[in-house]
This record gives C-alpha cells, sequence and structure tokens, in this order.
C-alpha cells in the first residue's frame, strides 16, 4: 500500500526519538532532516518536503517540547498536525448546485481511473438519498461508453450517452436536459483523457465547462503517477479551476507522494482516494486519518465506517438472538464471511488498527484464499448439517471433503473452530442488549 515505506522510515526515526529521555537542538534537526530525506525518497515535492520540516523544526525545538517530560511524543504529535495541515486540515465534502442539478465533470489523463471512479462517485451519492446520472463524453477511447454504461449499471445508475455523436460538448448539453427530464438532481460527467496534457484536450474540457457550468470539476489523478501528477494538477487548474481532487490507486506500491503535495500545490482539496479496483472501494479523504496511517498510529474510525456499511442492523438483531439462545450455524458463519470480503483486503483492514507493526506483518502469510476455502467447504454441506454440525460423522466429512476439493483434515479445523466459537459466545448470555450490539458488531468486523 502507498506510504508503507515512508511509514517504516518515520517509524524508525521517532523510534529512535523516544529513546531519549531529553532533546536538544540538535537532536530535533537531526530527526528533521531524516525526515525530510523520508519526504523526498517518497515522492513528495521538493519545496512541499523544505517547508514542512522548516514549520515542524521551528515549533518542535520551542522551550515547552525540549523541556516536556515526553519530548519524543510531542515531536510526533507536531509532525502528525503538520501532516494532517499539509492534506488540507479535515474533508471536504462533494458541494452541492442551489439549482435542481449539481454537474460534477471528472477531468484527467487516459489510465488514472476515470471512468470507474465516475460510477463510484455515483455509487456513494445515491447512498445519500441522491439520484445521479452518468455522461458519457469520452467519444475518443475504444469500449469507453461501454464501460460506462457497465459500471453504472452496477448501481442501477443511469448513463446517458449518443451512439453516433462525437461531439463532447452538445452530448454533456443533451445529457444536463435529459437529467432534467428524468428528474435527477446529480450529472456526473466522464470526459476524454489523454496520455498527456495538449491544448486541443485543454479546449475541449474548457468548452464543457462552459456548456454546463459544473458546480464540481475534479481532478483524476493516478498515486502511482509519481511528482510527474503535479505537474498535469497544475495544468488542469491553470485551465479549469478544480474545485478538487481524487486520488486512485491508493492501495498500490505507490511511494504516495502525490497525496502529500497535491493539496500544497493547488491548493484544492482532495475528496476521495480509491483504496482498490472493487466498486465500493472509493473513500472519502480525511486528512487527519490518513496522517495517522502514516504515522502508524492506525484508522479506526474509517474501519468502523467500512464495517458499518456492509453490516445490516435486521442480521446484527437476528445474530443478537441467536447468540442469546446459542443457536449460531454455520450459514451463519458463512453469512459473516462474506460481510468480511465485502470490506475489502485484510491486510488493508489490519493496516488501519493501531499499532501495527508492518514488518511483522510482512512475515505473516495473510491468505485471502482461505476464505473462499472455508466457504467452500461450508457451501459442500448439506442445509441439514448446516444447522447442526453434530451430526457430521466421518463418511460425511469424506464427503464434504470430496465435494469441495478439500481433505478431511480441513474440514476437521473447519468444524473445531467453530465449535471454539460458540463455546465463546456463551460469555455473552445475560448481558444486555446495548452492551450485547456492541459486542456483536466488533465480532462481525474479524469473525
Amino acid at each position: 500500500m502507498a506510504f508503507d515505506n515512508l511509514k517504516d522510515k518515520l517509524g524508525d526515526i521517532f523510534k529512535n526519538l523516544k529513546k531519549k529521555g531529553k532533546l536538544t537542538e540538535a537532536d530535533v534537526k537531526v530527526a528533521m532532516r531524516e525526515i525530510r530525506m523520508a519526504l523526498l525518497e517518497a515522492d513528495v515535492n521538493y519545496k512541499v518536503a523544505k517547508d514542512f520540516v522548516k514549520n515542524v523544526t521551528e515549533k518542535a525545538i520551542g522551550g515547552e517540547v525540549l523541556e516536556s517530560l515526553t519530548p519524543g511524543q510531542q515531536v510526533i504529535k507536531i509532525v502528525n498536525d503538520e501532516l494532517t495541515e499539509l492534506m488540507g486540515g479535515s474533508n471536504e465534502k462533494i458541494q452541492m448546485s442551489d439549482g435542481p442539478i449539481t454537474v460534477i465533470m471528472l477531468v484527467g489523463l487516459q489510465g488514472t481511473g476515470k471512468t470507474t471512479t465516475c460510477a463510484k462517485l455515483a455509487g456513494i451519492l445515491k447512498k445519500q438519498s441522491k439520484k445521479p446520472m452518468l455522461a458519457a463524453c469520452d467519444v475518443y477511447r475504444p469500449a469507453a461508453v461501454k464501460q460506462l454504461r457497465t459500471v453504472g449499471a452496477s448501481f442501477d445508475v443511469p448513463v446517458y450517452y449518443e451512439e453516433n455523436s462525437k461531439n463532447p460538448v452538445d452530448i454533456a448539453k443533451n445529457a444536463l436536459k435529459q437529467a432534467e427530464k428524468e428528474l435527477c438532481n446529480i450529472l456526473i460527467i466522464d470526459t476524454a483523457g489523454r496520455l498527456h496534457i495538449d491544448e486541443e484536450l485543454m479546449d475541449e474540457l474548457g468548452n464543457i465547462k462552459e456548456a454546463v457550468n459544473p458546480t464540481e470539476i475534479l481532478l483524476v489523478i493516478d498515486a502511482m503517477t509519481g511528482q510527474d501528477a503535479l505537474n498535469f494538477a497544475t495544468a488542469f487548474n491553470d485551465k479549469l479551476d478544480l474545485t478538487g481532487v481524487i486520488v486512485t490507486k491508493l492501495d498500490g506500491d505507490a511511494r504516495g507522494g502525490s497525496v502529500l503535495s497535491v493539496r500544497a500545490v493547488t491548493q484544492k482539496p482532495i475528496k476521495y482516494v480509491g483504496m482498490g479496483e472493487k466498486l465500493n472501494e472509493l473513500e472519502p479523504f480525511h486528512p487527519d486519518r490518513m496522517a495517522s496511517r502514516i504515522l502508524g498510529m492506525g484508522d479506526v474510525l474509517s474501519l468502523i465506517e467500512k464495517a458499518e456499511q456492509v453490516y445490516d442492523e435486521k442480521k446484527a438483531k437476528e445474530l443478537e438472538e441467536k447468540m442469546r439462545t446459542q443457536t449460531f450455524t454455520l450459514e451463519d458463519f458463512l453469512e459473516q464471511l462474506d460481510q468480511i470480503q465485502k470490506m475489502g483486503p485484510i491486510e488493508n483492514m489490519i493496516s488501519m488498527l493501531p499499532g501495527v507493526d508492518k514488518k511483522a506483518l510482512n512475515s505473516v502469510n495473510i491468505d485471502e484464499r482461505q476464505f473462499d476455502r472455508t466457504k467452500a467447504i461450508i457451501l459442500s454441506m448439506t442445509p441439514k448439517e448446516r444447522q447442526n454440525p453434530s451430526i457430521i460423522t466421518f463418511s460425511r466429512k469424506q464427503r464434504i471433503a470430496n465435494g469441495c476439493g478439500m481433505q478431511i483434515h480441513d474440514v476437521n479445523a473447519l468444524l473445531k473452530q467453530f465449535e471454539s466459537m460458540r463455546k465463546m459466545m456463551k460469555q455473552f448470555s445475560g448481558i444486555g442488549s446495548k452492551k450485547m450490539a456492541r459486542k456483536i458488531k466488533g465480532m462481525g468486523i474479524f469473525r
């Protein structure tokens, strides 16, 4: 994931600071030089890194820091605060128009994930009780319209397109009229990208802007582009006066410097970040939470929000009742596995927990395929076996193993794990319903 190297380097720097009982000005300056090198290696813009270190140094060599009982922790707090401020300070939401329709233009180079991001954004806004429509204004890339229609259908969002038109400005204007007819209150325009900045592209985008007067013009940049992303961002901003940025592919091996730099260079907020290819992996950008992740302090709030997005309150009540009556079955277990997989890769979730050592995590084999193996075993059972695992004899285990391509010891391991879980659940009987609900939600994350 992006920032892993930066996180490791900063962790080592802070570990050395915390070892010192008292800090001198020289100690702070040495640490700041190391932080600047770590930022530059993470592809942070040189001027941004220089200004950042200067600001931290000025605050860190203050008397109250050097004379405090825990000066190392004080310095970490200053770095955390400055990182948060560097990335925008607080989350900024999509601005809504005072008129009947809010128009959002997504712009950027080819390959940044604009088309998929259009649909992901529509899905988020739909959950907020908005009625979005997508407009296919990329008339150049082969299959661009088909791709937008496909991802739009995943969220049951209408897509306006014109098969025979090659004029994106006319398509945008007609899409706005169609959105009015269908009583949609959001129009998200997918524009064409290019392999590089060119005058023709910019003029076309400028003409679309003039034709539909968008409330938001969001630049989609790829976190893996590195410092070139800042040049692109500056060019788009100069021409279109952007209102915000969406950073994609932040789950990859990118150094992540663009996320730390783009806000400072363009003065435009990062509104969303793409954390994976799945259609539910676009997240609101919270600078404070990202700073916390970078400094190894986790991001529990985002983890809770992920759980709440996939966790059904009705199912929670049903699960509570089953725990009270000790009737939790393998079918319930299967449902919980599905809930976890909807939240994204396990490694990403673990990285959101405070105090997780990335280096130690690297030595742990997190096999996502184990979920599928476990589900395969359960699905090879009959409904009666799932409801009452105690009837599963040796011959039944043999049949189940053959049915899912596993070994009998795999079936035994699952049944043992499940029985241990049921025993653990006995401790919940008799506690208050509110406390029960809190515990259930916690279990729902990691079962």
